[in-house]
């Protein structure tokens, strides 16, 4: 078995919501870049301590030479926090796409991406 066949994504989806949301906009108070990763954005995600998300992670591809950078990860603790992170991203024109992970601690690694307009 080999990486990608562990890591699930829309198309996999049951009735739980697991796919990280991506959305890019501007910081309420800061007006900087802003990458936004939810877990959940339209249904809701259990948040127990049997069933929750773990974590959250970011990945970015840059356009001049496709370069992979880790922008961050984010823990979510269950009960006490939610799936919805927000990552502030300098330099975001250098992005041709983002890459969010998220890890459930019953179903899994889950995956979603969001190419950025030209």
């Amino acid at each position: 078995m080999n990486f990608a066949q562990i890591i699930k994504a829309a198309n996999d989806e049951g009735s739980e919501k697991h796919v990280p949301d991506i959305e890019i906009g501007k910081g309420y108070k800061s007006g900087k870049d802003i990458v936004r990763v939810v877990v959940g954005h339209d249904m809701l995600h259990p948040n127990t301590v049997e069933h929750h998300i773990a974590w959250i992670e970011l990945y970015g591809v840059r356009k001049d030479n496709k370069q992979v950078i880790t922008l961050g990860r984010a823990a979510c603790a269950p009960v006490y926090s939610n799936p919805n992170v927000r990552f502030q991203i300098n330099q975001i024109g250098d992005f041709k796409s983002f890459h969010a992970l998220a890890y459930c601690n019953i179903h899994g690694l889950w995956e979603n991406s969001l190419e950025v307009a030209k």
